[in-house]
C-alpha cells in the first residue's frame, strides 16, 4: 500500500510508493466503470438525478408534454370523436366511451412521454453536454439510469393528469382504489422499458429531428393498432392479428381489468410483465453498451 501523502496543489512532486505509476492522466476519469462499487454508483445516480431535475425546474417547458399532452387527448377524443365512436367502445354514449378511454390512454401516456428521452440523449451529445461526464469518474451507465429515473417521474406527472381530466369528464373506478394504483405502477413498468428502446435510438441516430421522426413511426401504428381506443373486435383480421400481440394492447386491457373490474386481468397483467421484462433485457445493455463507446 503507497504511504504517500497528499501535495498541495501545483507541486510537481511525484507520489512513492508501487501506486505511483497507476494514477489517471490529468481529464481522465479518476476509474473505470467495473471499480465503481454499488454505493458509489447509487450516489452519483443520485446526483444526477438531482441535476436532472433542477434542469427541469429551471427550464418548466421542458414538462409542458407531461401537463398538457393528457388534457388535449383526452379532451379531443372525448368530446370530438366519443360520441361518434362510443357505441364502438363498448357502450354506446360518451359517458361510457370515457370508461373505456382513460385505462387504455395511460399506456399511451407512458409511450409519449418515454419518446423525450432519445431526443434530449442525442441533443446532450450534440451540445457537448456528455464532454463533461466523459472526465468525471462515474460509472457510464449511471447517466442514463439517472435519465430513466427522472423520465419515469415525468410519466408518472402525465399519468396523474390524465386520471385528474378523466375524473373531471365523468371516469368513475367505482372504488377500484388498489387497481388503480396497480395499473399506475404497471404503466411504468412499461414505459421504463420503452426509455431504453428511445435512449438507444437518440444514441444511433445523427440529429434529434431524425429520433423524432423514427420515433413517431414507432409510435403511431402502436397506440392506433391496439385496444386503447376501441375494441379490437371490429377491426379486420390482419390488422386484428397485430393487435392481439400488441404490447400497448395488453397494457390497456390490464389496466382496464385493474380499474374497473372488467374483462381478464392475469392474461393482459403477465403479458406486460414479459413485454416490459423482455424489452428492458434486449434493450437496456446495448444502450449502455453503446453510450459507453460513445463516451
Amino acid at each position: 500500500m503507497s504511504t504517500a501523502t497528499v501535495k498541495a496543489p501545483g507541486s510537481q512532486q511525484a507520489p512513492s510508493g508501487s501506486g505511483a505509476g497507476t494514477n489517471p492522466a490529468p481529464g481522465k476519469p479518476a476509474s473505470v466503470e467495473g471499480r465503481i462499487g454499488l454505493q458509489a454508483n447509487l450516489r452519483h445516480i443520485g446526483a444526477l438525478v438531482r441535476r436532472n431535475a433542477l434542469q427541469i425546474k429551471q427550464d418548466p417547458e421542458s414538462m409542458m408534454d407531461a401537463l398538457l399532452m393528457p388534457v388535449i387527448f383526452t379532451l379531443l377524443f372525448v368530446y370530438v370523436f366519443g360520441g361518434a365512436i362510443g357505441g364502438s367502445g363498448g357502450g354506446g354514449d360518451r359517458d361510457q366511451y370515457v370508461q373505456y378511454l382513460i385505462p387504455g390512454m395511460m399506456g399511451m401516456m407512458g409511450m409519449s412521454i418515454a419518446m423525450a428521452v432519445g431526443t434530449g440523449i442525442n441533443e446532450d451529445f450534440r451540445k457537448g453536454v456528455m464532454d463533461r461526464f466523459r472526465s468525471m469518474p462515474i460509472a457510464r451507465s449511471s447517466v442514463l439510469i439517472a435519465k430513466a429515473v427522472v423520465e419515469i417521474g415525468r410519466m408518472l406527472v402525465a399519468v396523474t393528469v390524465l386520471l385528474t381530466v378523466g375524473f373531471l369528464v365523468g371516469f368513475d373506478i367505482n372504488g377500484h382504489w388498489l387497481g388503480m394504483l396497480a395499473a399506475i405502477g404497471l404503466t411504468a413498468l412499461f414505459g421504463a422499458s420503452l426509455l431504453w428502446i428511445f435512449i438507444l435510438l437518440g444514441l444511433t441516430m445523427n440529429t434529434a429531428q431524425a429520433v423524432q421522426g423514427v420515433s413517431f413511426l414507432v409510435l403511431m401504428p402502436l397506440q392506433f393498432g391496439s385496444s386503447v381506443f376501441v375494441p379490437t373486435g371490429t377491426m379486420p383480421g390482419w390488422l386484428k392479428a397485430f393487435t392481439d400481440v400488441n404490447p400497448l394492447t395488453h397494457l390497456a386491457d390490464a389496466a382496464r381489468g385493474l380499474m374497473l373490474g372488467q374483462g381478464e386481468v392475469g392474461n393482459p397483467v403477465m403479458w406486460t410483465v414479459i413485454w416490459s421484462a423482455g424489452l428492458t433485457l434486449l434493450t437496456a445493455p446495448i444502450a449502455i453498451s453503446k453510450f459507453r463507446k460513445k463516451t
